[in-house]
């Protein structure tokens, strides 16, 4: 059964992070599906052009999750959206570089103090209706260390985090699913190697933004714990935990 309409009402989903990449692409997914949406990202210029291109009623809205008050104006929307089955939460950010403090500075900002806000204000109003379905996509890097320390170092976080919330969740009685989503290789922004990759490289290990989607949105509707995408990156997964560390 595909996420969509319920048999009364289109059901409400929240995607922060939603003016390019996978955001975009689950946009476009859960709209087709019948979802009523509310986008959010710091390019409204880029939401507001996207809206063009889905339902009527969706809601976009200029967001930053670094605010000082980034969940207060999170719980403001969720209180004016009524019940919200659903918040994705999209927006990161990373770099290529080593040692670069700023860069390092804005990563922690957005992947871990901005998504721990993100995170509980989407649980707090999960907890008070009593359901939910909160998502937030990590990424294969959270598995190791790597040049990009604060990226990956940022999505570790990223991964205990959600457990924990988890565990919260459980804890409640109440029926709220937290998904992981652990991308590997997706045409975004993002992936910007040093050099190209050969093109094999390319056609095994990355997806395209619309492909993700559609595996994350099977992941949301089996309401899994954790998912990797795409699919084979399972396997990348499960090497990466098990290779020994450097020396």
């Amino acid at each position: 059964m595909r996420v969509g309409m319920s048999d009364r009402s289109p059901r409400t989903a929240v995607i922060i992070g939603a003016s390019s990449g996978i955001g975009e692409a689950l946009a476009r997914d859960l709209s087709r599906s019948g979802w009523r949406l509310a986008l959010l990202a710091r390019r409204l210029d880029r939401l507001e052009a996207l809206r063009t291109t889905l339902a009527p009623e969706t809601i976009v809205r200029g967001f930053d999750v670094t605010q000082d008050d980034a969940a207060e104006t999170l719980e403001r929307l969720l209180d004016e959206l009524g019940g919200v089955e659903l918040v994705i939460i999209s927006a990161g950010t990373g770099h290529n570089g080593a040692l670069q403090w700023a860069l390092d500075v804005e990563t922690v900002s957005v992947n871990v103090l901005g998504f721990m806000a993100m995170a509980q204000a989407a649980m707090r109003r999960f907890m008070k209706q009593g359901r939910g379905h909160l998502v937030g996509i990590s990424s294969i890097a959270a598995l190791r260390g790597n040049p990009a320390a604060a990226y990956a170092a940022s999505k570790a976080f990223q991964s205990v985090y959600l457990d924990g919330l988890r565990e919260i969740a459980r804890g409640s009685g109440h029926p709220i699913a937290v998904t992981e989503v652990q991308p590997g290789g997706v045409e975004t922004a993002m992936l910007q190697p040093d050099r190209p990759l050969p093109p094999v490289i390319r056609k095994l290990f990355v997806a395209s933004p619309a492909k993700a989607a559609r595996q994350i949105v099977r992941a949301i509707e089996q309401r899994k714990k954790h998912a990797y995408i795409t699919k084979r990156y399972a396997l990348v997964g499960f090497v990466l935990k098990m290779l020994p560390r450097p020396g």
